[in-house]
Formats: C-alpha cells, sequence, structure tokens
C-alpha cells in the first residue's frame, strides 16, 4: 500500500504532507529518458488539482464537484502516459495511486527492471545516467537517445556507441541459465561499469 497507505512510493528527500484541506504529493519517476519529478496538489475540499512535471504545470482543475476520479498526463520526452488515481477511503480521508503506461507504479518498476539496464557514472566531471532498453537495444544517456551500432560477436552482440570521447560498448552474452537469461555489461573505454538498480 505504499507510504502511509496512499500506495505511492516516495523516495529520498521527497516527502508526503497534509495543510489546510490541500494535499501535496511529490514523487520521482525513473524512465528511460531520465528520472521525473511529479507533483500533485489536491484540494479536498474544493477538488482543485494541479499536476507539475519537472517544475512545468501540465494539468490544473479548479473547483471540481467531484473530489474522486483520475488524472491522466504525459511524462518525458516519450510522452509516458501516466495517470493519478483519486479514491475516497471513508469520509475526507483519500487514497492516491499512481499508475504508468496503465501499470502501478510498483509493477512497473517491477517490471521496468527487467526490459532495461540502467548504469550511472562520470565521465569527464559530468555525471552520465545511461539506459539500455533491452527490447529494441535502445541507449538513452541523460535523457538522449544515443545512436549506436550493433554486431554480433561470437559470444553474443555488441552495441557501439560515443559519449563525448569516450568509447563505449553495451555487450550481451548468454548467462548459461535458462532462469538468468542474458547479460548486458556496460564498458566504457574497456572498463565494466557496475550497474545500478533504480
Amino acid at each position: 500500500t505504499g507510504v502511509n497507505g496512499y500506495g505511492i512510493n516516495v523516495i529520498d528527500d521527497e516527502s508526503l504532507f497534509n495543510f489546510l484541506y490541500f494535499l501535496f504529493l511529490f514523487l520521482r519517476v525513473a524512465l528511460s529518458d531520465g528520472v521525473h519529478r511529479i507533483e500533485f496538489e489536491h484540494g479536498t475540499t474544493t477538488g482543485k488539482r494541479i499536476i507539475i512535471v519537472d517544475g512545468k504545470e501540465v494539468l490544473r482543475r479548479d473547483w471540481m464537484f467531484k473530489l474522486v476520479g483520475k488524472e491522466t498526463f504525459n511524462v518525458g520526452k516519450a510522452d509516458t502516459k501516466a495517470t493519478i488515481n483519486i479514491d475516497a477511503v471513508s469520509g475526507f480521508a483519500y487514497e492516491y495511486t499512481l499508475e504508468i503506461n496503465g501499470k502501478s507504479l510498483k509493477k512497473y518498476m517491477e517490471n521496468r527492471s527487467k526490459v532495461t539496464s540502467t548504469w550511472v557514472l562520470n565521465l569527464d566531471g559530468v555525471d552520465c545516467r545511461v539506459v539500455l532498453e533491452k527490447d529494441t537495444m535502445d541507449v538513452w544517456c541523460n535523457g538522449q537517445n544515443i545512436e549506436t551500432a550493433g554486431e554480433f560477436v561470437e559470444d553474443g552482440t555488441e552495441t557501439h556507441f560515443s559519449l563525448g570521447d569516450h568509447n563505449c560498448c553495451v555487450k550481451a552474452v548468454s548467462s548459461g541459465k535458462r532462469r538468468d537469461g542474458i547479460i548486458h555489461t556496460l564498458l566504457v573505454d574497456g572498463t565494466e561499469i557496475a550497474e545500478c538498480t533504480e
């Protein structure tokens, strides 16, 4: 059920608080093109709803007579569909759930860990977040889709690309175990980078 029964995961310094009949939610969602901040304001007596994505207001509804319902909006460069569901629990208590592409945030993140690999590294003083979409072999770095060149090699495939002056390669090799499937490894200038979990 998430934090305080709201069905929403609140990460790190993000917070959830109630102030004078308004509920404010702040959370972060990791997509291939970056980590996005979603802010949601709900006037629990007026029905007012405001959604802000990455500092930009994407939805505003003032004075709604229906205090429950859902609000759908897009997140990121790929216009990923997101929905905030507002349900009455009892009296003036509400439950909020976030869905990404029709899946609960928890299910989406579980599935995402299966279909993407993510590496975070610092190159020449710049923090880089590299994401591989395993189904398409698309590579993203800091929100930009990177041009790649793929090739078959003796033990699997290699996807080559550059980050600045650095030669990068994602190697895909069989683990030899059906349950583990294919292992993806990022090499930058020949050095293996550890994968991170989001």
